[in-house]
């Protein structure tokens, strides 16, 4: 059971890895503001209620809904296009070597999804635009940018220029997409020709309905065409095909007449006989739209533990009510979700099946009313049967699915755990790899990658959370003797999903983000509310040391800080000591000295950390205001790996005890190291020889 559990979670891992789905679910969430405003409109224009619908069609000549309808067609109505240009600028993002060839990408996708929609036709309308052409828009999104990128790396290669050398540069930059975008258009336009030519149809859409229309060959109108209905709507829908659009004429010829049947046959006193009504689909089957995602949306509410997905459930309720699912099957998403096809897929047809037997054993009377799609559950099921039954049968349908969905929204969060902690551990192995080059190079919340949109993220939960998830760490510091002599607080973040973050990230991040000072002073406020457990922990003499960095400890606003605490007498009586990271970043001028020189006035210990022979670290020994030196931990690792180590780490204790400095070895891990470090003279050691840094 467990092999097989991890052969499908493999599966499931590749099919979601693979670069077009990434591509298809990032365009999909940068849908979500449009479908939003969409489905708003939406509701606001079909609000299935009577009075309602007579008060915005004659209030000011029906200016409501005429606004409400521009907005509709503004949005969903141009849904697909939208679509278009998310999957190009999504895929580009991902595969263009430079931002500049971005624009022609789209240009070429736009163009050739208008051409496979077939705008050349004289009824080409919103129709075209909207929903019902995702598919076209997700293939003309990838397929143009793909042979665009190839052709233009080709067209550059060769250095084709189309324009002089006088030029504007954005008037070249523009000019240089023209022969790509040319050449891309030309293969769409050519593919969709011969469609027309060989299947005889008006465009690559109509090619798409008339396949799908062609299925539903004549035949009796009874379970199986309905059944079959169902799944092919359904399936067409996870693949990005708006199902219910595309299979409009199916309704309509086999199903829809069937309320007229039912309506009649009560006229001339006979009972109703056709079970399978447009109403009966709308009702009992596609609750809260297609794949019944109304037993969806409620197993999210009751069982994700996913903050974003609950807040997208939230987010759908009101539309979904009115069963308009699209911000939440463009959201989750169900497109080209692996995970979700089977649910997707098997909730609609048990419905369909339940419904169907359930009306036609008589215990839910025959539909003989018209309801709109838009009318909520339950009311929908008691006005098309005229029957409580009716009501009792959707709710019954709702149970079944949710309990269905439910094993799926489970497995899903799972899973999305799953891969966003494989996803972090990706980003800190990278970070780590690459850690020094972040200092000078380019900044991680910068970039454009996936390492990119993780840094971002991660940084703004950092400063928004910065109150709350911060904690700290001591390690103890020790003398030969093995008396503990001070405690060095070192910060801990403790992300509410992955734990306990590699803290060089955070201050990489926080520095990157511009709220490094508010966390140094955010460290020393919790170092100076834990001195007592600290004290209590480790020797009520010790020294309590907090780190900041040359960059922030001479600032004014962090003068202005420490300020305001020696008035409010929180170091009175303690024995505090600032250790002074990156000191390369310091001035050494006369401003930065008397900056130090008023940390000393207040009562507060100095210490280097990370103390070398380079010139920078000693340039802070000549005005005797520091009072520890840390060693470099590079010195500590490699006492016995290069000869001229001991010499270095013996001529700064030498230089220190000359000016009456302690100096301190960190990263001291073995008995060896710490009896070599003695031998030079150093007997202050941090490492975890002694202890690693503890909670208090």
């Amino acid at each position: 059971m467990m092999k097989m559990q991890k052969m499908i979670a493999d599966i499931l891992k590749r099919i979601e890895s693979t670069a077009a789905i990434k591509v298809i679910r990032e365009a999909l969430a940068s849908m979500i503001p449009v479908v939003t405003i969409g489905a708003f409109a939406l509701i606001i224009r079909t609000f299935p209620v009577s009075l309602y619908q007579e008060f915005i069609t004659s209030f000011a000549s029906g200016f409501i809904y005429d606004l409400a309808d521009i907005i509709f067609n503004a949005t969903f109505g141009m849904l697909s296009v939208y679509m278009t240009f998310f999957v190009s600028r999504c895929y580009m993002r991902k595969a263009a070597d430079t931002e500049s060839v971005y624009m022609g990408a789209i240009i070429a996708s736009l163009i050739s999804f208008f051409i496979l929609a077939g705008i050349d036709l004289p009824d080409f309308s919103t129709e075209c635009t909207g929903a019902k052409s995702m598919f076209l828009a997700i293939i003309s999104g990838l397929g143009a940018s793909f042979l665009y990128l190839k052709t233009e790396k080709h067209f550059r290669s060769k250095k084709h220029d189309l324009y002089s050398t006088g030029a504007d540069r954005d008037f070249n930059r523009t000019m240089s997409t023209l022969k790509p975008i040319a050449a891309t258009v030309l293969v769409f336009a050519l593919i969709d020709l011969l469609i027309i030519r060989i299947f005889n149809v008006e465009s690559f859409r109509m090619l798409i309905i008339k396949l799908s229309n062609s299925l539903f060959a004549p035949g009796p109108d009874g379970f199986a065409k309905g059944f079959f209905f169902v799944l092919l709507s359904s399936v067409l829908w996870f693949f990005g095909i708006h199902g219910s659009d595309v299979l409009e004429d199916v309704m309509q010829l086999h199903f829809t007449p069937g309320l007229s049947i039912n309506q009649a046959a009560i006229a001339a006193g006979s009972a109703p006989t056709s079970i399978l009504t447009k109403g009966f689909f709308d009702c009992f089957v596609l609750m809260g739209g297609c794949g019944s995602t109304m037993c969806l949306l409620i197993a999210i509410l009751l069982f994700s533990k996913n903050s974003a997905r609950r807040g997208l459930a939230y987010a759908s309720t009101v539309p979904m009510i009115f069963n308009i699912n699209e911000l939440m099957v463009f959201g989750l998403p169900i497109i080209y979700n692996p995970m979700m096809l089977i649910p997707f897929i098997c909730v609609p047809l048990i419905n369909y099946t339940i419904s169907y037997l359930a009306i036609s054993s008589g215990l839910v009377p025959m539909i003989i009313n018209e309801a709109e799609w838009t009318t909520p559950l339950f009311l929908g099921g008691y006005k098309i049967t005229g029957s409580y039954a009716g009501a009792i049968l959707q709710l019954v349908n709702l149970i079944l699915g949710v309990a269905v969905y439910m094993f799926f929204v489970k497995a899903l969060d799972r899973r999305t755990l799953m891969s966003a902690q494989e996803d972090f551990n990706d980003f800190i192995d990278y970070f780590k790899k690459n850690e020094s080059d972040f200092v000078t190079g380019r900044p991680l919340i910068e970039r454009h990658d996936s390492y990119g949109e993780f840094a971002k993220n991660l940084c703004a939960e950092i400063k928004n959370d910065m109150d709350h998830q911060i904690v700290l760490a001591y390690q103890p510091q020790y003398n030969y003797e093995g008396k503990c002599i001070g405690a060095e607080a070192l910060l801990r973040w403790k992300h509410p999903v992955h734990g306990m973050l590699y803290p060089p990230l955070v201050i990489r991040l926080a520095e990157e983000g511009g709220f490094l000072p508010q966390i140094e002073e955010e460290i020393l406020k919790k170092a100076l509310n834990d001195r007592d457990k600290v004290l209590a922990k480790f020797g009520k003499d010790i020294k309590l040391s907090v780190n900041v960095t040359g960059t922030t400890v001479v600032t004014k606003r962090y003068m202005d800080f420490i300020r305001s605490l020696n008035e409010k007498k929180a170091f009175e009586g303690t024995n505090m000591c600032i250790e002074v990271t990156e000191q390369a970043a310091l001035n050494f001028d006369e401003s930065t000295l008397n900056a130090l020189r008023s940390l000393k006035d207040m009562g507060l210990l100095l210490a280097i950390d990370d103390f070398s022979m380079g010139q920078t670290s000693i340039n802070y020994m000549k005005d005797s205001i520091f009072d520890i030196v840390k060693l470099d931990g590079s010195l500590v690792k490699g006492l016995f790996e290069h000869e001229n180590t001991s010499e270095i780490v013996s001529s700064i204790v030498s230089l220190a005890s000359s000016i009456d400095m302690l100096v301190l070895a960190e990263y001291v891990e073995t008995e060896q190291q710490r009896e070599e470090l003695h031998r030079l003279g150093c007997d202050c050691y941090q490492g975890y020889l002694y202890s690693p840094a503890v909670m208090v």
